[in-house]
């Protein structure tokens, strides 16, 4: 997949995921709400995996960098210049809860997950803004 279609689809999954979130968020009180929390851990894991993809191609396209493991793609965004050492460090907390999510399923664990995704958007959205600047 070339890099713009992957930023593009990036870009189209991060708005859903904040869709969902602010859904989840108005089903507080509700007892939808645990529909609408998989949802959004759903789409947060998607969105997850297109942001490492498209860090990844963005790395091998602008600075001749290959990565091949998620974590991996964010050590060397980071070692490239292009996010702090305390974002390299959420982000890869981001991999370990898709991590679970993915592979382990409670509502402790959901729930606790869900907590996170709202810490999480602003600094996906600095990667999705910092990738998507290469193409103007």
């Amino acid at each position: 997949m070339a890099l713009d279609k992957k930023i593009e689809d990036f870009g189209k999954a991060l708005e859903r995921l904040k869709e969902a979130y602010d859904r989840t968020i108005e089903q507080l009180d509700r007892e939808e709400r645990s529909f609408f929390r998989d949802s959004t851990i759903q789409r947060f894991e998607f969105t997850l995996e297109i942001c490492w993809k498209s860090i990844k191609s963005f790395l091998l396209v602008y600075e001749g960098i290959e990565c091949r493991s998620p974590k991996g793609c964010i050590r060397e965004f980071h070692a490239a210049g292009y996010i702090s050492r305390s974002e390299v460090v959420s982000l890869l907390q981001m991999i370990d809860d898709r991590n679970l999510a993915s592979h382990t399923y409670h509502e402790t664990l959901a729930d606790e997950i869900f907590g996170h995704i709202g810490s999480y958007l602003p600094l996906l959205e600095k990667v999705y803004k910092t990738v998507a600047s290469s193409e103007t």
